[in-house]
């Protein structure tokens, strides 16, 4: 004998609300029946012919949602490797030299896109993050990890002190939130860099959330930037 399943009066009301059917004479087939046999077989319920067509509605839209999640599942993109999104991202950011931008991922927990935000546009040095967004979309995402990507016009892939310094900030807002960044990716001209591959990125966190906007500034000096 199987489990008998114990339906809330939210999902009567609800299948009532989309079929149009009577929540009594949704409750009393479902006390000994699958409620689902209602979409599945509508004419279990001798429903009338606008009930019907409600009926029909739902299940074409279930249907095309189905196949549309399945069709997502296939082209998801994930990544397994900084090599992986650094190529990624620089097939996106590559050559763009008008101005800074600022992206990051939303990423689940095996590490595939929820959502792909540019979080800021700004000059060709120089570009304000609001880590107050950053921190809505997380949250709105349940996201469970996080990639950062900015490009820099110039051309340079090397991560600044002040790159770190940024991504720290980022850290410390997340990390007691147990959403982690796994790596800040920087795109110059076609080619990138990853902080974690080169063991730069900042994975602990160090002082308290600060949640005031940061104005990223492209440094052009060499002898400024850190060596990777």
């Amino acid at each position: 004998m199987g489990i008998k399943v114990q339906y809330t009066d939210d999902f009567f009301h609800g299948l009532n609300k989309l079929t149009g059917i009577p929540m009594n004479k949704i409750k009393n087939y479902a006390k000994e029946n699958n409620p689902f046999n209602i979409l599945e077989h509508p004419n279990v319920l001798e429903p009338n012919q606008r009930q019907l067509e409600k009926i029909n509605k739902l299940n074409e839209f279930i249907a095309t949602y189905n196949v549309l999640k399945l069709e997502q599942e296939k082209e998801k993109i994930s990544f397994h490797s900084p090599n992986e999104s650094g190529q990624y991202f620089a097939s996106l950011l590559g050559g763009m030299k008008d101005r800074e931008r600022f992206l990051v991922a939303f990423l689940d927990n095996s590490n595939s896109i929820i959502e792909l935000q540019t979080i800021s546009e700004g000059t060709t040095n120089m570009t304000m993050v609001y880590p107050r967004e950053i921190l809505k979309m997380a949250l709105a995402n349940d996201s469970s990890n996080l990639l950062l990507v900015h490009n820099h016009p110039g051309g340079s892939v090397k991560a600044s002190q002040e790159d770190v310094a940024i991504t720290q900030r980022i850290v410390d807002i997340f990390k007691p939130l147990d959403i982690n960044v796994i790596d800040h990716i920087i795109i110059g001209g076609y080619s990138f860099s990853s902080m974690a591959e080169n063991g730069i990125l900042p994975s602990d966190k160090m002082s308290i959330a600060n949640y005031e906007p940061i104005e990223m500034e492209e440094v052009m000096e060499l002898d400024e930037e850190m060596e990777i």
